[in-house]
């Protein structure tokens, strides 16, 4: 793609956010071939919608999610701080397309992460806090199902926010792997899953998403929000529907959509 090219494909999802509408696909000639050129249109789109970009999400390290939407590899988007939510939340549906909702365990990083390649191990250090999170998905499309990773990756993979649960700064006494996961939606159950789902440990999506982030010459950052993937299938919403979210060992986020 040339730099027109990436902009035009910019300009086309910023415009169907802005204007509330639904994205069907790229014309033949802005339409990323490959998934580098779907992260070059996501960091033009960053720089289109003007708010800062306070973390990360990162889709598809479950097999659940993996098998939902038929991708066999971990991708990211970027989170705007404008859509970090503090538990309990309660949140407009008309703000979205169609609001989804998925149970996650997030991180905060409390220092930089410059130079790797990144492990498990090393990215643990820079985490300072875990919490358990709801990851807040828009299905912004005409049929997703048509969509390949690329231009998905190119609009932030469904990403339209989080809602994040108590910090715990002393996460390291717990196995995250081990922890179990459990999602409610109006008291009913909708998913459970361990942390263990997500590519065998949460850090590894961490280490995985710092990586990533390498190859294109960006970096993990103090204060970034990080949220590792769903260890459920999503769950799409209706107009006055509370979600729980609870992460043994790290609490409970909620949300209610009105």
């Amino acid at each position: 793609m040339t730099t027109e090219d990436i902009e035009q494909a910019a300009g086309i999802l910023a415009a169907s956010r802005s204007m509330g509408g639904r994205f069907n696909m790229f014309p033949d000639q802005c339409r990323p071939a490959d998934l580098a050129q779907g992260y070059a249109v996501q960091d033009a789109l960053h720089a289109r919608l003007g708010g800062s970009i306070a973390g990360y999400k990162i889709g598809c390290t479950t097999p659940v999610m993996q098998k939902y939407l038929g991708i066999d590899h971990p991708c990211a988007g970027g989170i705007l701080a404008s859509s970090i939510h503090t538990s309990p939340a309660s949140l407009k549906y008309r703000d979205f397309r169609r609001v989804g909702v998925e149970c996650e365990i997030a991180v905060r990083l409390g220092s930089d992460l410059p130079a790797g390649p990144f492990t498990r191990d090393s990215v643990a250090e820079a985490v300072a806090e875990c919490m358990a999170a709801i990851e807040l998905v828009d299905d912004r499309y005409v049929d997703y199902t048509k969509l390949d990773a690329a231009s998905l990756i190119a609009d932030d993979f469904f990403g339209a926010g989080c809602v994040l649960g108590e910090p715990r700064g002393d996460w390291q006494a717990l196995d995250l792997a081990a922890c179990a996961a459990f999602m409610t939606v109006n008291g009913k159950a909708a998913g459970r899953g361990t942390g263990a789902l997500v590519l065998g440990h949460p850090l590894e999506a961490l280490a995985w998403l710092a990586n990533s982030l390498a190859e294109r010459d960006k970096m993990l950052k103090a204060g970034d929000i990080v949220m590792t993937g769903s260890m459920v299938e999503t769950r799409w919403l209706e107009p006055g529907d509370w979600v729980d979210v609870t992460v043994e060992g790290l609490g409970v986020a909620a949300v209610t959509v009105t």
